[in-house]
């Protein structure tokens, strides 16, 4: 019974020690287990977002924008290429043969309208030179001639039939200098420098108009032909876009609407205009309507003639919110863009400038800070939003944010991709 009631005493004191003991172990909801908790819960907001710093920034090239709006719903889609009107274009050629004797410009250069291109060389220079002095000296006396018998007609002194005859040649000498005196103009002689001796040898070839040389087939020492073209001049500072618009479409396009370009083969690279002028018949190889369109800011933009181009005419007002192609990325079948996130900045800097520490550590954290603001510059938040995109048209995508944007928004329009990777990458713990 003794042995009973002692077995009895220490298992009681055993349980006792038990109960002590779990009493100081680590329960849930304590402050070791909150703090993990307020961790996961952290992680948990913060997915989607990260921040950057300037320097980062600037070497992956990211750069911001704003939400714009873009008419993609109420456009006519036509395609079509960069002319120039023919009053732009010339070709540089010779009335009378010769032979070459200097070119005096290279091909992609700029020209004035008048400026000598080349000079050209013949012998029929000087003989028409020699002809138009000769006549010209030759006419003091016809013209003498023609006052005498004149005077002789006047007296009834002389005969009618000899008056007539004079008055018939100085007529003939007069049509015959003149004549010569233009043809001496139109080759760049003038008539006055032949008249005192200065035969001119060679004569120069102008520019007809203003613009850039694009072609020169003659070479020095050729034989130039008559009306055979020496060499090419393009002014493109009037380039003009020519679309075709199909017929299904032409109701629908007038004089004065506003046109929106993408250059396809130059990196998309957009520029705008307006419809100055619609074709009356078809073109013949495609049930289409030329439709030209005057390009704003054209003079000075580098355009060339014959350059493809996809173009949007505006024929209603129908304005969606988009944003350029680059800025939407895809993840796991969603579309999402990256915005700027102020709130999350705000948050951040509370959180630091709260958490309590001693003056050493404070004043070593400042040190640090400086260090980082130094190095680095100011860090940037970013945060992923889910959006729905629509019409795609000219590098530009509609867009409807799935949920509230915050007003005047910086989105990220170049460089989403890199921050996509950066937030789908596995998480890295700094120690």
């Amino acid at each position: 019974m003794i042995f009973h009631y002692k077995f009895f005493k220490a298992a009681c004191l055993a349980a006792l020690a038990a109960v002590f003991f779990a009493c100081g172990e680590h329960k849930p909801g304590d402050g070791h287990n909150h703090g993990e908790a307020a961790e996961a819960e952290h992680h948990e907001e913060a997915e989607g977002s990260l921040e950057l710093t300037d320097e980062q920034m600037k070497a992956v090239g990211i750069a911001l924008g704003a939400v714009e709006q873009k008419n993609l719903r109420s456009v006519v889609r036509a395609s079509g290429q960069l002319e120039v009107p023919p009053q732009n274009q010339a070709e540089l050629t010779t009335l009378v043969g010769g032979v070459i004797r200097q070119i005096m410009v290279l091909e992609g250069a700029a020209v004035n309208k008048g400026q000598t291109l080349a000079t050209l060389e013949n012998p029929d220079f000087l003989k028409l030179q020699q002809d138009y002095v000769a006549l010209k000296n030759g006419f003091a006396y016809t013209e003498q001639e023609a006052q005498r018998q004149r005077d002789l007609a006047q007296g009834n002194a002389g005969t009618g039939k000899v008056f007539q005859q004079a008055e018939a040649n100085l007529r003939v000498e007069k049509a015959k200098i003149a004549a010569l005196e233009k043809q001496l103009e139109q080759l760049g002689i003038r008539p006055d420098e032949a008249m005192a001796g200065n035969f001119a040898t060679q004569i120069a070839l102008r520019a007809p108009i203003g613009g850039t040389v694009s072609h020169i087939t003659a070479k020095i020492g050729t034989f130039a032909e008559p009306a055979r073209p020496l060499l090419e001049i393009v002014d493109n500072s009037q380039i003009h876009c020519d679309l075709l618009v199909y017929e299904k479409d032409l109701h629908k396009v007038k004089v004065g609407q506003k046109v929106n370009f993408i250059l396809t083969n130059q990196g998309n690279r957009q520029i705008t205009g307006a419809i100055y002028g619609v074709n009356s018949s078809f073109e013949k190889e495609a049930k289409a309507v030329l439709v030209h369109a005057k390009i704003a800011g054209a003079q000075g933009s580098g355009l060339i003639p014959g350059m493809y181009v996809s173009g949007l005419i505006d024929v209603g007002n129908q304005s969606v919110a988009a944003l350029p192609l680059d800025a939407v990325v895809q993840s796991e079948g969603k579309n999402f863009i990256f915005i700027v996130d102020e709130t999350e900045a705000h948050e951040a800097h509370d959180e630091k400038t709260e958490q309590p520490a001693t003056a050493a550590a404070e004043a070593k954290e400042q040190e640090h800070a400086a260090d980082e603001k130094e190095h680095h510059g100011e860090g940037t938040h970013f945060r992923k939003v889910e959006v729905a995109t629509g019409v795609s048209e000219l590098g530009y995508v509609e867009i409807t944010p799935i949920g509230e944007l915050p007003a005047g928004a910086k989105v990220v329009v170049k460089g989403a991709f890199y921050l996509l990777s950066k937030v789908s990458a596995p998480a890295e713990h700094d120690h």
